[in-house]
């Protein structure tokens, strides 16, 4: 039996800023203070953090045959995930290049994610699926929400983080009639609901079928369960990179959920865990354990 599986997208990320001022073309060389190579993707990153929190993790994605796609598994490996699933060919693996300013980011992001197969046995042994980075899955569309129904079928539950549309569309079609979580930040949210609050965005997902819950950066979280709208403040910490922290954000609802926490408290821990993921440049290498995440939560309701 596995904790977790996540099905989604695996590749480094190059993370270099703060940029002073915008990015200049004519082939004119900037200098910033920091750079990193770390593992990226939202699957990796979510599950990377669910495995320091304690759960068994698979992941089902796709790398290349190359040595981008050796440093994937073998950072996924080295934090615990399960790589079995990984599909392996010979397509260049996809790499992602972050340029910091001003505490947001630019992501420049190259390479495809064709279709690949998740073993009905991966799915029928796992408690939890979770679907990351939807719209770069687009050639597995027609085939998500039927891999996600005989997953619950099986009497998993379900989640999905869609991340930013690159197509501008927003449209997820039949997939949240399969999801129980729906994980947006806020711009995603009013995106995918077409309103112009982030209260009124989790309000209409919610009404779609999914608990949803919303991250809003330093306002916290807030989450729309059973018709209540509960609300978690976070804490504060000294950010040194936001990268990530939406996938540790994810990686904590969800082991909080699987070890029977209630949304309230789900929603507090995945807030301390999307903090907590800021303190070091790259998603996974501040993302906490449980005992870390919890001691933070008690201490901040204290």
């Amino acid at each position: 039996m596995v904790d977790l599986l996540v099905i989604g997208d695996a590749n480094p990320d190059v993370i270099v800023g703060p940029l002073s001022e915008p990015l200049a073309f004519g082939q004119h060389e900037q200098l910033v203070d920091t750079g990193a190579l770390t593992l990226g993707g939202s699957g990796a990153i979510t599950a990377c953090g669910a495995a320091r929190l304690g759960l068994s993790v698979a992941i089902a994605a796709r790398v290349g045959d190359d040595a981008a796609g050796r440093f994937v598994r073998e950072s996924l490996a080295e934090r615990g995930v399960d790589t079995g699933a990984l599909l392996v060919d010979d397509a260049p693996t996809p790499l992602t290049v972050i340029v910091t300013r001003d505490g947001d980011r630019a992501m420049l992001t190259s390479g495809s994610w064709p279709s690949f197969a998740v073993s009905p046995e991966l799915l029928a042994s796992s408690r939890h699926v979770h679907v990351s980075s939807y719209f770069l899955l687009a050639a597995m569309a027609e085939v998500l929400p039927g891999l996600l129904a005989r997953a619950r079928r099986h009497g998993a539950t379900t989640s999905l983080d869609t991340n930013d549309d690159p197509s501008g569309n927003w449209d997820v079609g039949p997939l949240l009639a399969e999801v129980d979580y729906l994980l947006p930040n806020a711009n995603e949210a009013m995106r995918l609901a077409g309103a112009t609050s982030v209260r009124d965005a989790a309000s209409v997902l919610a009404a779609r079928g999914p608990l949803v819950a919303v991250k809003n950066g330093a306002a916290g979280a807030l989450c729309h369960s059973g018709g209540t709208l509960l609300h978690s403040k976070g804490i504060t910490v000294s950010a040194v990179d936001s990268v990530g922290a939406g996938d540790s954000f994810d990686a904590g609802f969800i082991a909080a959920k699987l070890r029977g926490l209630p949304d309230q408290r789900a929603l507090d821990v995945a807030t301390v865990c999307g903090a907590l993921s800021t303190l070091s440049a790259g998603g996974t290498t501040s993302q906490p354990t449980w005992a870390d995440a919890m001691s933070y939560v008690e201490e901040n309701q204290a």
